[in-house]
């Protein structure tokens, strides 16, 4: 079965997270951040020692334990009936991170929306990021160094995501705007979806 699926899509600070949070609090959408499924790891467990590797160099999870990770997470919450996906909707935040992923999850994703959360401050984001990381204790967020390669790494490999899905799903949502314009600007594409 596939999922009908929307993804929300931006650099790191974009504002994913939040927007994600908020929809998976409606009913019928299921919020998944991949992040915070890595983040939820144990630290002693094989996969958490190497979420801890290669999140404090800024680095991207390869791309196998990545989708193992995503599937066991969605099966799980299946499982436990907090995701139904006969009837919900699901919200992808922090996945497919390459081209490649997008590959992987081809035959289980129905992607009917993409939000791209577009944000034209670069200092903004790197602000974001530092307050994210003092308020929510996030190691990959404190260092300057690590947070100017996340926004490299996603220019050159997650921001080709966007291609592999084309232009007809995307719909560009300036981040610059408060959080409750945006959740403003994707509820009104949301309700066409």
């Amino acid at each position: 079965m596939k999922y009908r699926t929307i993804l929300l899509f931006g650099a790191p600070g974009a504002g994913k997270g939040t927007q994600g949070k908020i929809l998976g609090s409606i009913p019928h959408f299921f919020h998944c951040a991949c992040g915070d499924v890595f983040r939820n790891l144990k630290t002693d467990s094989d996969l958490g020692k190497v979420f801890l590797e290669y999140s404090s160099r800024g680095e991207l999870v390869p791309d196998r334990p990545t989708i193992q990770l995503w599937h066991h997470f969605i099966e799980n919450n299946t499982q436990t009936g907090r995701f139904r996906p006969d009837s919900d909707t699901l919200v992808l935040d922090g996945i497919p991170r390459n081209p490649a992923q997008a590959e992987m999850l081809q035959d289980t994703l129905d992607v009917v929306a993409i939000f791209y959360l577009r944000c034209t401050q670069m200092e903004d984001l790197i602000q974001r990021l530092q307050r994210r990381a003092l308020k929510e204790n996030r190691l990959d967020d404190a260092n300057i160094d690590v947070i100017r390669y996340r926004q490299e790494t996603y220019e050159r490999e997650t921001k080709p995501v966007l291609k592999f899905y084309g232009n007809k799903l995307l719909k560009r949502i300036s981040a610059d705007q408060t959080p409750a314009k945006v959740l403003f600007d994707i509820l009104k594409h949301l309700v066409k979806v």
